[in-house]
């Protein structure tokens, strides 16, 4: 066979060539194209506490929020249909582990945003790498989910632990509240977000005169309330969320703490506390959030849609939620794929501009950075509605609210 029959183009493979020198040449298989979408579906996967400590800050509002997103982006994303499945984890690990494991497998979920505490929040982080799937933690709040446990494919959205304290704690030290005793809920969330305001405390030259653990969802605080008020400390950090911060914070009340003198720190409070407790008893607490319904125009416009579905209005996971889901389909749409790699690098290009947060970005360790808010609880007199709950005292900006990633141990951060 002479190669001057031939027409050789610089489209000819190396193989294609040498089969033609030699004369044996054979039909080769088409090179498939790359798999854009691993099936007809992007389906999206909602752990929360629907019933437990935990259900008012996220539960069923949060599966609310993740819907709201999925319809407003018209139910389709690259031509794909969209799909939600939720499931109420009961705030037992091996139940949201197990859950979420039957979802990538079985049922082919894509993305698993939840609203659950930080131990079943590490597991699944741990679970998504594994398994190459993106994960988005919106309630969860340990700072070892951007340090020592951080993904290539985990997304730390609404707050951490170092910034509650950050915002909090720093705010309680300059009123000159610098001497403390903490009640910590005994599991990864209480102990983190204890160990992120000590370092602020003792940063600032306070001290803690000790600490006590609760177990989650204790219904008596009397012991530990009256430990606390023995130390003398000007401060009681309440190192605990949801019910557990509404029963201690009720607690101090009736054995009169703060009318002796001592100061309560709630380091992690929702509208849905406020409005659990009453301002009667919630009048005057400082906290740090990511987000109040009320901040302005936008906030309120989606928080009204919000309302007209759930009869409550949102707290910062909730609307966190939403925009965590907005944002990993508007990345779908613009990478063309649900490819989790590819899918997880648009998501870190791109800025978030939306009712939530304003030029937020997700760093290299999966900290979405955005500003948060040092907040108060009104008095009762200056309250006009059912839910205007709550004063911005200041801003506080993402730079500074979050842990730098030079101080931090992520193995995904260059040193």
């Amino acid at each position: 066979m002479h190669l001057s029959k031939f027409a050789l183009s610089g489209a000819l493979s190396g193989a294609l060539l040498t089969s033609l020198i030699s004369g044996n040449v054979q039909a080769q298989a088409p090179v498939p194209a790359p798999v854009l979408f691993t099936d007809d579906i992007v389906k999206i996967g909602v752990i929360v506490d629907k019933t437990g400590v935990y259900s008012a800050n996220g539960g069923p509002g949060a599966v609310t929020a993740v819907k709201m997103a999925i319809d407003d982006f018209g139910g389709k994303v690259a031509g794909k249909k969209i799909e939600m499945v939720s499931t109420d984890y009961q705030n037992k690990v091996d139940i949201a582990v197990t859950r979420a494991s039957e979802w990538i497998d079985r049922d082919k979920v894509d993305m698993i945003i939840e609203s659950t505490d930080s131990a079943a929040a590490i597991a699944l982080q741990k679970l998504g790498a594994s398994k190459k799937k993106v994960m988005i933690f919106a309630g969860s709040a340990s700072t070892a989910l951007t340090n020592n446990e951080c993904s290539a494919y985990g997304v730390h959205y609404v707050y951490d632990t170092y910034a509650l304290a950050t915002g909090t704690g720093r705010a309680i030290m300059e009123s000159g509240g610098d001497t403390w005793f903490f009640l910590t809920a005994d599991y990864a969330f209480g102990n983190s977000l204890e160990k992120d305001t000590t370092r602020v405390i003792q940063d600032m030259g306070g001290k803690v005169l000790g600490t006590i653990k609760h177990p989650l969802g204790a219904n008596d605080f009397s012991s530990f309330l009256l430990q606390a008020q023995a130390s003398k400390a000007k401060v009681i950090g309440l190192a605990n969320a949801g019910k557990d911060t509404q029963n201690a914070v009720r607690g101090a009340a009736e054995f009169g703490l703060t009318k002796s003198g001592q100061k309560l720190a709630t380091l992690l409070v929702f509208d849905t506390d406020l409005k659990g407790m009453g301002l009667n008893v919630a009048q005057g607490l400082l906290f740090t959030t990511g987000f109040y319904w009320d901040m302005n125009e936008e906030t309120r416009a989606w928080s009204k849609r919000f309302y007209a579905l759930h009869k409550s209005m949102p707290t910062m996971i909730q609307a966190g939620m939403y925009s965590a889901t907005m944002h990993y389909l508007k990345s779908i749409q613009a990478a063309g794929t649900d490819n989790a790699e590819v899918v997880m690098q648009k998501m870190k290009a791109t800025e978030i501009n939306d009712f939530f947060a304003k030029k937020g970005k997700i760093r290299e360790d999966g900290r979405m950075v955005h500003d948060m808010y040092l907040a108060e609880a009104k008095k009762p007199s200056e309250s006009k509605s059912e839910w205007d709950l709550m004063k911005i005292l200041k801003t506080i900006p993402g730079e500074l609210a979050y842990q730098p990633m030079n101080k931090g141990s992520c193995s995904l951060v260059a040193k």
